[in-house]
Parts: C-alpha cells; structure tokens; sequence
C-alpha cells in the first residue's frame, strides 16, 4: 500500500506542478497590476489545466443559453472570466463587447482557434490563419461568392439552384421524412456542382461525402490521435479527400472525365499562387460552409415553420405570388429573390433563434480595455454569438419564434445581430446560403405542408445537431401533383 502511494504522488507531482506553473505564468502577473486600472472580469476557473471546458462544452439545444452561460451570465455578468480549452478566456455575452472584437481583427486580436481543429482543418483553412496570409485566401473565397453573383454566372448559378431545389422537393411522395438526411443531400450536390463541377451522383462525389462525413465526426471529437479514434479517422479521411482532389485536378487539366463545362476548380487551376494544399483546404472550407452550414440552416427553418402552421401560410402566400408570374417550368431569377421579403425575414428570425455557430475563437494581442474591462494580452476571447442573440434586453420574447421582428428592420447588419460573424471574417458565401435557402422552400412550400413528427430539439455539440434526424410528416398541397417536373 505504501509503494503504491508513493508511485501515486511520484506520478501526480510532475502534473501538479505544471498546473501550478500555468496558473502562475498565466494569473501572477495580473496580482502585479495598479489596483486601480481596469478590472479583470470576475469570473471562476475551475479545475487547474482542464478548467471549464467541460461544462462549457456539455450539449444543450440551440435554442437556448444553455445551463453553463446562464449560471455564468446570473452570477458574474455577460462579460466574466474562465478557464477555457487549456487557456484563461475572456466570455463575452454582450453584444457591444462581441462587435468591438470582430471588428479589431489583427489590430488587437488574432483568430485562435485549437490547435487540434487546426491539425485536422489544415494551415490553409480560411477559419485558421491569420494577417496576410487570411486576406490572400479571403479574396480566394470572395471571388467564389462574387463569381456567383454577377452576370452571366450568376443566372446559371441561380438556375442550378432551382433546379436542384425542384429535383430534390418533386422527389418525394408524402408520408413520413428524415429532413436532415434530405436537407444534407440537397446542399452537398449545390456544392460540389459549383466548386468541383461534379454531379452528385457520381461515384467520386459520393466518396468525397463519406469521406468528409468522417471528416466532421473527428472535427468535434476529443484531439486523440491514436488509430481508431474519431480525430485519427478524421485526420485519414483528409488524406483521402486531397488524394481524391488531386486526381480530380488531373483529369481537369487534362479535359478527362465527366465535369459541367465550367466550375470554381478552374479559377483554383488557373491560381498558381495557390499550393495543392490550399486548394484542397479551399474545397473543405467550401463544403464546410455550403454543404454543412446550409444543410444545417434548411433543417432548422423546416422545424421552426413547422411548428408554425400560420407562418407556413404566409410564407406559401408570397411564394405562390412569385409563381403566379412565371411558367411552370421557368426558373427563378434575381428579381424573384428580391421579391422574397417576407422569406428573408423567415431565415434571419431561424438564424437567430437556432444559432448555428455559438461561438468563435479569438485571442488578445496586447493589454485591451473595454467600458473598464481588462482583457490581458495572450488570453483567449470567446465572443458567444448565440447569446447575444437570445437576450431579452434586446428582442422582446426571445425565445419566440417570430419573423415579423424583423419586418422594417436592417435585416443584415448591426450589433445584436451576428448569425456569421463578423469584421474580416464575415463569412464570405453568407449570402449564397440564403440564396439556396430561398430557393429551396419556394418549392418545399408551394408542394407540400408538414408538421413535425414527435420531438427532435436541435442540439448545440457546439455544433448544431439533430438526434432523430428531424422526422417529419408532409402532405401534398398542390402545384407539383401529378405533374413532377423533368429537368
């Protein structure tokens, strides 16, 4: 018994004393400070190394606080100090605070995300690097949006939305529906038709989902990289997607294989400035933000309508007065999404209420003052979105879903409102995801009508997900029976 104790404290001495170390190297130098400077938020820190990461972390649905920041928020304020992801953190619930750090991107503070995230997203990640190096790949990003945007490109992008939005709805025939499943399918074609100029269904596509499913998995799995653990696979399976990528390069260059005549992969072709590596990391980027978000964004609009048969009307309403000006078979344009008013106020109150990213990683780059607050330099800094977006000091009845608060307002900017960030690290494709979404339930509710079928809460893991898959149960209205369209 006593050589095992011994062998115990021999063991526990080395971690004690690191942990010591962090918390003196980290927190002495603020005991030093004039007592009459600006003040450290108050806050807890929990267990040494581990901190509160836990707790912080532990699921709670998406529509809500969670158990973690309102504790937090109740007891120390909506700004407060932690220990978060092995580094003292700055928590910040208050929408002025949230905005001066996105907007003082590399000024005083820099994007600092895990270091394990970045071992599986790559160097090269858009969410990761930072300085020059993030405005090169920016523009990179910029010019995929705005290639979608403008003229003659823009018409095919709009058009190869529709009608992938029309195949996917025309698709199914009543009954019972796992939406995500469906949701999932619908965004992943959109991108990699624009990015790779691939249909969906070949073979190669489907091996890059799989793939990057696995991908997913490992993204938010503990940081363990020994064989068989989800951040090991996710890891092997990037290794995959850029052997998979490179030989579709090749046959790019080269004019094999079965593309669409133009894509996203020829401007990266065409950037020699660019290494294999950054465009491999482009097209996760692209697939992270056009399949993953966007998917998560339809499933999240089709809970919240369906739990709101009045606002399903209203929304068919303005849809079915867009129809009434075009064919039956005629695609929708960009003045047809200008006409999308009440739709649009639709997505911004499903972004707000379903917060599909919670929060981002920034770090401080010297001493900053805020309103008296001091956040020292070297700390990280988590701006919650998600929380700023449920304060009752600022939407009446938070937790209502209700888009009509939206009606007369600047539907895309401001302070209490940040569903994609903000600053240098706006997301760049924003807006194309709305577009998708638009698009997509013209045809979900010009089709069918639904209601959910039994309880799924979208879950924040910090990710937005849903258990059950969202089942739901849809019923045939009219403008598409008997009459499936073939496109």
């Amino acid at each position: 018994m006593v050589m095992a104790a011994l062998l115990l404290v021999s063991f526990l001495a080395p971690l004690a004393a690191a942990a010591v170390l962090v918390v003196f190297r980290h927190y002495a130098p603020l005991l030093r400070r004039n007592p009459g400077a600006a003040a450290l938020p108050r806050g807890s820190f929990g267990w040494p190394l581990v901190g509160e990461t836990l707790a912080f972390l532990r699921p709670h649905a998406s529509t809500a606080r969670g158990a973690f920041l309102r504790g937090h928020v109740a007891r120390y304020g909506a700004v407060f100090s932690s220990h978060l992801f092995g580094s003292p953190t700055v928590v910040s619930c208050d929408a002025g605070l949230n905005h001066f750090v996105l907007h003082n991107e590399d000024r005083l503070f820099q994007c600092s995300y895990p270091g394990p995230v970045r071992g599986i997203l790559g160097e090269s990640s858009l969410l990761v690097v930072t300085g020059d190096r993030h405005r090169r790949l920016r523009a990179v990003a910029l010019a995929f949006a705005a290639s979608a945007s403008a003229g003659p490109r823009r018409r095919r992008y709009l058009a190869d939305v529709d009608r992938a939005a029309r195949a996917a709805v025309t698709s199914w025939r009543g009954g019972r529906l796992a939406f995500c499943r469906e949701a999932r399918q619908f965004a992943f074609g959109v991108i990699v038709e624009q990015v790779l100029g691939l249909s969906p269904e070949e073979p190669v596509a489907g091996r890059i989902l799989e793939d990057y499913s696995t991908f997913m998995e490992g993204l938010v799995s503990l940081p363990v990289n020994i064989p068989g653990t989800p951040y090991a696979r996710a890891v092997e399976a990037r290794r995959k997607i850029s052997v998979t990528l490179e030989g579709i390069m090749e046959e790019r260059r080269k004019g094999e294989g079965s593309f669409r005549k133009a894509a996203f992969l020829d401007v990266l072709l065409a950037n020699s400035d660019l290494s294999h590596d950054d465009k491999v990391t482009f097209v996760l980027d692209s697939l992270l933000a056009g399949y993953e978000t966007t998917s998560v964004l339809l499933s999240l609009l089709v809970y919240f309508l369906g739990q709101s048969p009045k606002c399903q009307e209203q929304l068919k309403s303005e849809h079915e007065r867009i129809r009434s000006c075009k064919g039956a078979e005629e695609f929708l344009t960009a003045e047809d999404y200008k006409k999308m008013e009440y739709t649009q106020r639709v997505i911004n109150e499903t972004l707000r209420c379903g917060n599909i990213v919670k929060f981002v990683h920034r770090r401080a780059l010297k001493d900053v003052r805020y309103k008296g607050y001091l956040i020292p330099a070297g700390w990280k800094v988590l701006p919650i979105l998600s929380s700023v977006h449920l304060d009752p000091a600022l939407y009446a009845n938070p937790q209502e879903f209700d888009p009509c608060r939206w009606e007369g307002l600047n539907q895309t900017a401001g302070k209490k409102f940040a569903p994609f960030g903000g600053g240098l690290r706006l997301c760049p494709g924003s807006e194309l995801g709305k577009v998708e979404a638009a698009f997509f339930l013209h045809h979900l509710v010009l089709a069918y009508r639904w209601r959910l079928d039994g309880e799924d809460v979208p879950m924040a893991h910090p990710y937005v997900e849903f258990r059950r898959g969202l089942p739901i149960e849809i019923s045939c209205t009219s403008i598409y029976e008997g009459e499936m369209v073939v496109l």
